[in-house]
């Protein structure tokens, strides 16, 4: 790779067989030679925040290493949620895979195709405590993420999922 930007990525799944689906799709979004795993974070079931009524999620955070710009990086996860038969019918609804970018190394867009940092990561356990375990040092918007994690409304609906 040539230059390179470090990039905190969050997947979800709460249809179907959501623990190969995190694995499978890990895979998928590394598999192009443009983005090399770096970190893994351990994987969480949590509620579902927001939304209809819906099953439980398993959620995780991984952190890439990329020489895509950020929006050829928005278009590989969305093709890897394709790829996964992901659908966009209800905003927050159940999905097989959920795929966003959280941070794009220190690049900051208020997009509306794309917004860096994601705009509710601060505020979701569901990101910020398994990202906190994968990087006990990370920050997001200057504060410490375990910090934000520990104050998230969401974090009493999180266990860590120990697998089936």
């Amino acid at each position: 790779m040539s230059s390179t930007v470090r990039s905190v990525l969050a997947l979800g799944s709460n249809l179907g067989a959501s623990s190969d689906t995190l694995v499978r799709a890990v895979a998928d979004l590394v598999e192009s030679d443009h983005v090399r795993l770096h970190a893994v974070s351990p994987v969480v079931r949590t509620r579902p925040v927001g939304g209809p009524d819906q099953p439980d999620y398993l959620n995780m955070v991984i952190e890439v290493e990329t020489d895509l710009g950020p929006y050829e990086l928005l278009a590989h996860c969305q093709a890897v949620e394709e790829r996964h038969h992901r659908t966009r019918t209800v905003r927050w609804g159940p999905r097989t895979l959920d795929v966003d970018i959280i941070t794009f190394g220190t690049w900051v867009s208020d997009d509306r195709n794309l917004t860096v940092p994601h705009p509710r990561a601060a505020t979701r356990a569901f990101v910020l405590q398994p990202w906190a375990w994968m990087d006990a040092g990370a920050r997001l918007g200057g504060r410490p993420v375990a910090e934000l994690a520990a104050e998230a409304e969401d974090l009493a609906g999180l266990t860590p999922y120990e697998g089936a």
